[in-house]
């Protein structure tokens, strides 16, 4: 008696020859763009290039797929043609098994080069002295809100934001020991925030400690009787330390937002798809004019420039003295931006550009 999924199999076994043949066919091409790109000293990773092929194949796509799963695929392809073109090496926040290192991959990949990295601080100084290609770095937490080192790094260096990656955040509580037994908890201090309802019902009792990683935690804990950690469980698998309850993040829908640093920045996407990143001082304006934050929106609002993003930190100069953070919809080199900054650097003694980079890939 036939099979009657034999004519189907036979089917999906050509279609994986033609798939196999245009991949690498893909690939060579990747590799002739590597060179003219080496050869003129253009970048290797185009974060505009990116979203616009992420764009494209979604539209091309008739379905069943999804268009998640799509880009997830689209994203291999793109990590293995940049490994072509030029070896790549990425700083995250390290060490291994981090939220910080799950993005990483999302954003480039399998085939790029990793290199974990022990502070936010490292990362920018490995990118700058060109110890790594670009960095990956945490700058805000949908239930904590902004990562202070990172916005502090941005103060300082000359490096720009390239593009951006969210990554879904499910902590889990990882020990060798019953839970009932549990005396310490350590984590990164977002994450243990991160979860605060959790711990207050099933661990009341339990000193909280903060680490400089979530995967630093898990290793803590794997060699610490009493001990537990809060990660992911790609930490708790990387360190083979069992996982006692999943999913205690007090908010469901619990996102932390990345930004990729470079040296160069990334040109603009277009049709109202790219963000700009600022860091703003108003100094003595601040303190001469009650209306002096409403001033500092005005020239983007006058011009249509919407803002998606507004944050105070204190400057460090000199008390009461504040730089702001914000995100606006556009490229730098938009017509409309460029009129804003420049009316307010009229009146503004900082007025620094952070970067301008895709916004996400819906």
């Amino acid at each position: 008696m036939s099979d009657p999924l034999q004519p189907i199999r036979d089917q999906i076994d050509a279609h994986d020859r033609q798939i196999v043949e245009l991949l690498n066919s893909r690939l060579a091409l990747a590799a002739e763009i590597g060179k003219l790109k080496r050869d003129s000293g253009g970048q290797i990773y185009v974060p505009e290039r990116e979203d616009a092929v992420f764009r494209k194949v979604t539209r091309l796509s008739q379905g069943p797929i999804k268009p998640e799963a799509l880009q997830a695929i689209y994203r291999e392809i793109m990590s293995a043609a940049i490994a072509l073109e030029k070896p790549l090496l990425i700083a995250y926040l390290g060490p291994e098994a981090t939220y910080t290192h799950a993005a990483a991959i999302k954003k480039f990949g399998a085939s790029v080069d990793y290199t974990a990295i022990a502070t936010i601080a490292d990362i920018f100084t490995a990118v700058e002295k060109g110890e790594a290609d670009y960095g990956l770095i945490p700058i805000e937490n949908s239930t904590e809100g902004s990562v202070r080192e990172a916005l502090d790094s941005f103060v300082e260096s000359d490096l720009k934001v390239v593009a951006q990656v969210v990554l879904e955040i499910n902590h889990a509580l990882i020990s060798a020991t019953p839970l009932a037994q549990i005396e310490k908890v350590y984590s990164k201090d977002q994450a243990l925030a991160q979860c605060r309802h959790w711990l207050q019902r099933h661990l009341p009792h339990a000193q909280l400690i903060d680490t400089s990683s979530t995967a630093r935690a898990v290793q803590i804990a794997k060699d610490t009787p009493g001990a537990a950690a809060i990660a992911a469980e790609l930490a708790a698998q990387h360190q083979d330390v069992p996982v006692l309850a999943r999913g205690i993040q007090d908010q469901t829908d619990n996102t932390t937002r990345f930004f990729v640093i470079g040296k160069k920045a990334s040109g603009p996407v277009g049709g109202g798809r790219d963000l700009t990143s600022l860091v703003i001082s108003l100094g003595d304006e601040a303190a001469s004019h009650s209306g002096s934050l409403l001033r500092m929106l005005k020239p983007f609002g006058e011009r249509g420039i919407n803002l998606s993003k507004v944050e105070s930190r204190p400057s460090k100069r000199r008390p009461w003295d504040y730089l702001f953070f914000i995100d606006v919809s556009g490229h730098y080199d938009d017509p409309a931006m460029k009129a804003a900054i420049a009316e307010l650097k009229q009146f503004c003694p900082l007025v620094k550009w952070l970067g301008s980079y895709p916004a996400l890939t819906r």
